[in-house]
């Protein structure tokens, strides 16, 4: 039987009179990649905030392995396996490759020396950055400032950092948003490899079809902050209702 590792039920959130998101019911399994789409303003990035602890909900509730995560923090939410890539990278733009990696691995792991000590001395955590740079294609560069880095290889760090938190459910918001087309395949291809692990859930919001054809196992729709169509990317991207009403003829066109 498959594992739910997140799940939203009945989950909303109010500003004012608006519903961004209106009682949004979701289970997402392990091994399992669900891309999440939608017109501009249908609630996606909305979701991904209450999912991950940005933005508190008005109504309903978030568990992540059966806890109930809904009045935690972000930081708890991310101790307790739930990891986000944002759609603008949040780096420390004045350090090294390697040393922004090595300080997620070091905060992961609740080590006892300062946060910006470098812990030269910890080759244990040093040897944990190295391997994930490695595997995003980064290591060349780990001594190169980030804000010497291109847009596209400081996404790919974003991902890095990622994985350094070796959570359970990873959650990227349009990964490949500002990147060029030779530099986007990379960070596609690293979500690919990150499926491979069917212990772990995968959330992805993307505007691009072709994207979501090659990676997602599942697609969710939202439209005016509420789930609009569930399933099998054939059998959503097959439906009149959505393509007409909800993603025009993007479904289609690409």
């Amino acid at each position: 039987m498959t594992r739910t590792l997140l799940e939203t039920d009945g989950l909303t959130v109010r500003f004012g009179g608006h519903v961004a998101v209106d009682a949004v019911t979701c289970a997402f399994s392990a091994g399992q990649l669900t891309a999440i789409v939608g017109p501009n303003g249908a609630g996606k990035t909305t979701y991904f905030n209450l999912i991950s602890g940005q933005i508190a909900a008005t109504a309903g509730t978030v568990r992540l392995m059966g806890e109930d995560v809904t009045r935690t923090s972000v930081a708890e939410r991310c101790r307790k396996g739930l990891g986000r890539a944002f759609q603008l990278t949040s780096l420390f733009p004045d350090l090294s490759v390697l040393e922004n990696v090595r300080l997620v691995i070091q905060a992961h792991q609740r080590k006892g020396f300062g946060l910006f000590s470098m812990a030269d001395s910890h080759v244990e955590l040093t040897t944990r950055a190295m391997a994930v740079l490695d595997r995003v294609r980064l290591d060349t560069l780990k001594d190169q400032n980030v804000s010497e880095l291109s847009h596209g290889n400081q996404r790919k760090l974003e991902v890095a950092m990622l994985i350094a938190l070796d959570p359970m459910v990873y959650m990227f918001d349009e990964p490949t948003a500002g990147m060029s087309v030779d530099e986007a395949p990379v960070v596609l291809d690293l979500i690919a490899e990150l499926k491979h692990d069917t212990d772990r859930t995968i959330l992805l919001v993307e505007h691009k079809m072709d994207v979501i054809r090659t990676l997602a196992d599942r697609i969710i729709v939202l439209h005016n902050g509420a789930l609009a169509a569930d399933g099998d990317p054939a059998t959503v991207m097959a439906s009149d209702v959505v393509q007409e009403a909800y993603m025009g003829r993007e479904l289609t066109d690409v």
